[in-house]
């Protein structure tokens, strides 16, 4: 068996897995696994994703990290399937996975960690979009998020080393990248701020036609990231923003820095700035002390700030944060009010792609004729042969469970 990379979580997880990749090469009948912990759900997926490739290879080597791993090291360290126990720090050390002997778990103080390490990967398997990391940890502690402990404070790459990542990325053949991060609007490194990073790097790489940015928070959005998103037509216009809630009070017990009013504010301000925009969040669920009326403020921002593309989540409670000691709404209730949000994201999205009928969309093709618009909304080209990362410009003919459906030729 050749080495195996499983990928759970985000995509600076998938970065990382591609590193871990390039470090690990030669390492046959090894599998290493990349736990996430943002949810229960995540952290019950990663254990049952290490039993069974236990199951599927008894003779394998599994290396399991990740932030799971690094949140909960005795946990997974107890597990007789691991062979070898590695932080979000450790994982990224190439002599990790060569290295003979030592110690079976290797999980560092991650919040002594003071930088990011540069590393340069040259593809994504199986992928058609390419990441880039340009920070990593947090400093905020919001009440229901156990990821800075996983992940450490935040920190950022300098401009040259993204530049130079990007580079090798355009030059293997990739037409889109995404910058990543933790906290990603919390750039900062030299004085420059996310915005002004992104500007000195598509300057520097005229070559990559789209450049995508992953999460944001709207409360830490400048004006040079504002001016990008008017002016600059290969930064995509699709934003994912980290909203959680769209009730003050829960906004305030989260301990988000923005009320429900910026949020809106923020949106309407970049829909008017770049006509057509897609707008996605991330939404919580049932979090502590939630009423059905502060549920319905979430539900009504949904539609007043005409959010397209929905991460939706039942509140899941980790340990020794301070939401999962507040009072708590009913499992039962978290699942009913995360489907009532689905539910009015898809209405949103048809509502969205609806108004992209008639419309030429260029499409990065993922398989097949499927790709992803500018836009990130998932397209279906009638007829026609295309390869996983083609560029290919397209007349949106219909709408169709939140698919579009395009010709090929503008």
């Amino acid at each position: 068996m050749s080495l195996e990379v499983l990928t759970f979580g985000c995509r600076l997880n998938a970065y990382e897995s591609e590193v871990m990749r390039g470090h690990a090469r030669g390492q046959d009948n090894t599998i290493i696994i990349n736990t996430c912990a943002v949810t229960a759900e995540a952290e019950r997926q990663s254990r049952q994703a290490i039993r069974r490739a236990r199951r599927k290879s008894p003779d394998a080597r599994i290396i399991v990290t990740g932030c799971a791993a690094q949140i909960d090291p005795d946990r997974y360290a107890a597990m007789p399937e691991v062979d070898l126990l590695l932080g979000n720090a450790e994982k990224l050390d190439a002599d990790a996975f060569t290295k003979t002997g030592g110690d079976r778990v290797r999980v560092g103080d991650i919040m002594a960690v003071a930088e990011c390490a540069p590393h340069l990967v040259t593809g994504f398997e199986g992928r058609a979009r390419a990441f880039v990391q340009v920070q990593n940890g947090c400093d905020h502690r919001c009440t229901f998020c156990i990821i800075p402990f996983g992940r450490g404070n935040s920190r950022s790459l300098p401009l040259a080393e993204i530049t130079a990542q990007t580079r090798i990325l355009a030059a293997s053949g990739y037409k889109e990248v995404v910058l990543t991060g933790v906290d990603l609007t919390s750039y900062d490194q030299d004085g420059m701020g996310l915005g002004a990073m992104t500007r000195a790097l598509l300057d520097a790489v005229p070559e990559l036609p789209r450049l995508r940015l992953s999460s944001i928070d709207v409360a830490e959005v400048d004006d040079s990231l504002i001016d990008l998103i008017a002016h600059e037509p290969r930064l995509m216009p699709h934003l994912h923003l980290s909203l959680q809630a769209g009730d003050d009070m829960v906004l305030k017990r989260m301990k988000r820095r923005h009320s429900h009013g910026q949020a809106l504010a923020f949106c309407d301000r970049v829909r008017s700035l770049r006509p057509g925009i897609a707008l996605g969040a991330d939404l919580i669920a049932g979090f502590p002390t939630e009423t059905e009326a502060m549920f319905q403020r979430s539900l009504d921002l949904i539609e007043a700030a005409s959010l397209a593309f929905l991460h939706v989540f039942p509140f899941s409670g980790r340990s020794h944060t301070p939401a999962a000691r507040m009072p708590q709404v009913p499992v039962a209730e978290r699942k009913a009010r995360a489907a009532r949000l689905r539910e009015a994201g898809t209405r949103s999205l048809t509502r969205y792609l609806e108004a992209r009928i008639g419309e030429t969309v260029e499409v990065l093709i993922e398989r097949d004729r499927r790709g992803r618009s500018q836009h990130y909304a998932e397209v279906r080209l009638e007829g026609g042969a295309y390869a996983p990362g083609d560029l290919v410009m397209a007349t949106v003919t219909a709408a169709v469970d939140g698919v579009l459906m395009a010709v090929a030729g503008d």
